[in-house]
Order: C-alpha cells, then structure tokens, then sequence
C-alpha cells in the first residue's frame, strides 16, 4: 500500500509516525511505503509563538529539522502539493513531480486571515505567525499605558488562546509595574465570552477578578488604524492604544484552489476522519471542517484514529476504532496558575480550579511536544 501523507505539522507528523512503527514491518517486506510531502524543512511548535510574545520564549526554541522527527522508514520530501488529482489517486507538487498513492491523509493546517477585514492588516497586532509574534512583543516592552483592546474573530485556531492572552497581559503588565496604568478590555463575537459554554462560565469570574473589561456580541467589522477605532458589525466601536487580535483563519489556499471544500475547510466525516465522498482519503487536524476545536490535542487524537485504522487496514482488511470528538486544552489562568478542559462529542468539559501544578505541566509539555509529535507519547 501507498501512503501518501501532505502536511508536516502536528497532525501529519504524528500520522506519519504512528504508521512507520505499526508498519515497520510491512514497509520492510515492501508491503507498504510511506512518504510525507511538506511545505518546510523545520517544524514549528506552534503553542509557543504566545509565549515568543510575551518574551518568555525566543524564536529559535520554536523549531526542530522537520527530518529528525521522523522514523526512518518515511520518504520525507520538502515539496508542497499544488494539484489534488483525488480521482485518479494522485497529487502534483511544486516541483512538478506527480505522486501515486492508495491512501492519502491530508493535514495541510491553517492560516490567519486578517487582510479579510479592512484595516486590520495595518492597525493590530497578532501572534499566529513567528514575524507578528516578535512585533507584537516589541510593541508590549514599548508600552507604557492606555487602553489595550483584544478581539477576536472565528473561527480561529486555539479556542482558548483568547482567554489565555487576557490573563498573559494581566500578569506582564503586573510585573512591570504599570497594570494599573493599563485597561484591558475584551470584544468576543457570540452572547458570552467564550464559545464553549462551560469555559464562558468559569472566565467570567476570573476576569471580573482581574479587571478586565469584557462585551460580547462583538463582531469585528473594520479597524481604523489612523484614528485608532475599532468596529463591529453591531454598530458599536472602541478607541484603543494597542490592538491584539485573534483573527479570522482559513484552511491552506491549496485546499481552496483545489476546491476540496469552502474556507478551505475540508468536508470530513466526524467518526471515520475520511473525506466526504472519498473512502482512502483522510482529513486530520485544522484541515477538517470537524465541529471541533483546531487545537494539537484534537489533531494528536484524531491522528492517532487515522494512523491505526490505516495500519489495521494494510494487516487485516478492516478499521479498528471512530474518533470520538476527544479534545484537551490547557488554559493558563494567570499568576503561575492553569486548568484544562477536556470534552468530546458527548461530553461537554467541566474545568477543575487552576493550580499551580497543572501550571508546571502544561510549562513541561512545551519539551514533551517533541517527544509527542514523534508519537511517543
């Protein structure tokens, strides 16, 4: 069997992994043959760019070579795919090279996409990307009071990263000594402040207890940089001094100019993570349009789903196991503290008090994510 993995990031390399081992001795025999197709040669972690921006990472920690975090029985190549050619099973890449498979997995991530909303390229700041990480972080050590506005646009990736920077500012700000020259307000787009209910309902009190400002039913409409406003499609507009935003993303523009599904979103079914209408296609990660968080948890659980249905397939003919919806967020709560959410399709999360041990685990996890990507973990 051909297995043809497009995408290096969380989702693939673990995909990736997974199947090296389960069918190490498959690919020995010639029985089976993996390769990965990759944009880059380094992989990014990409969790850490938060911390990059408020100067308790470097850009540097980010990055592993993409090729030692692989087994060595995958055919790594950096070359993006250009063309899905999905019926006749093949994919062109960039390099103009054309790649036969009998199963494909497509884990080709997300992007931000702030240029959507006029201004917002021009008058905010951001942290999905290494560049507006470090900006954004220059801009913060340049402060030094006024008003801050966060924003947020869906759907994005890392549901709980809105919340997470509230509590970030609060705890920068703190230490250096101007918090209470600082006003933090908080703009989310539905009628509460987060968008799974349970998280809403245990924010609220952390922040009234921070002081943070909040208003809901917030979507953003425009960002006049000039005159430092931001506005909502509600009618409703604020002035700040500094603009953070979580914006609006979309799948890969490889997915879109393919037209494999809108927004880039890939149709995927939500227990077999096989592409609507295409039974050796799987969709893995924020490729899918999956009415689940677009978090590394979500792409590790769903990955590990893919990697043994597909081992099970080349052995005995049939999937083993469906994906259940399952999801774990770490949410740090400021002041050294941190709590998780932990849900799937049945089960809605029911978040415990933050601690300052699950604060050291989730702070242990930016090293455990090398060992996990490679599917040890």
């Amino acid at each position: 069997m051909r297995i043809l993995v497009v995408g290096g990031g969380t989702a693939g390399t673990i995909v990736a992994n997974n199947l090296a081992r389960r069918l190490s001795a498959e690919t020995r025999r010639g029985k089976a043959r993996i390769t990965m197709l990759s944009a880059s040669d380094r992989h990014m972690y990409q969790p850490g760019l938060l911390y990059v921006a408020f100067g308790q990472m470097t850009p540097d920690q980010l990055y592993r070579d993409q090729a030692s975090l692989l087994e060595s029985n995958i055919d790594f190549h950096v070359d993006p795919v250009t063309e899905f050619m999905l019926d006749q099973n093949k994919v062109r890449t960039q390099s103009g090279k054309v790649h036969e498979y009998d199963t494909l997995v497509i884990a080709t991530g997300s992007r931000m996409v702030p240029e959507e909303i006029p201004g917002m390229n021009e008058g905010a700041e951001f942290f999905y990307t290494e560049a507006s990480a470090v900006k954004l972080y220059k801009k913060l050590r340049e402060f030094q009071g006024g008003k801050v506005a966060v924003a947020v646009g869906v759907p994005h990736k890392c549901p709980i990263a809105p919340v997470e920077v509230m509590f970030s500012l609060h705890d920068y700000f703190k230490a250096r000594g101007i918090r209470d020259k600082v006003h933090l307000k908080y703009h989310y787009p539905i009628n509460r402040i987060h968008t799974i209910e349970n998280v809403a309902k245990w924010a609220k009190p952390e922040f009234d207890r921070i002081g943070v400002e909040y208003e809901t039913l917030f979507n953003i409409k425009e960002v006049d940089g000039k005159n430092k406003l931001l506005k909502s499609e509600e009618g409703t507009e604020y002035q700040y001094d500094l603009l953070i935003v979580i914006p609006q993303h979309r799948g890969m523009e490889v997915v879109e100019q393919n037209k494999l599904g809108p927004g880039g979103w890939i149709p995927t079914d939500r227990y077999s993570l096989k592409m609507n209408g295409h039974d050796n296609v799987y969709v893995v990660g924020d490729t899918t349009n999956l009415p689940v968080s677009k978090t590394g948890s979500a792409a590790h659980f769903q990955a590990e789903v893919i990697a043994e249905n597909i081992a099970s397939i080349v052995k005995v003919g049939e999937p083993v196991r469906d994906y259940d919806g399952k999801v774990y967020c770490f949410i740090e709560a400021g002041h050294d503290r941190a709590t998780y959410a932990m849900f799937n399709y049945q089960n809605p999360p029911d978040l415990k008090p933050p601690s300052k041990p699950m604060h050291w685990f989730k702070l242990s996890y930016n090293q455990m994510y090398w060992t996990s990507v490679r599917g040890l973990l």
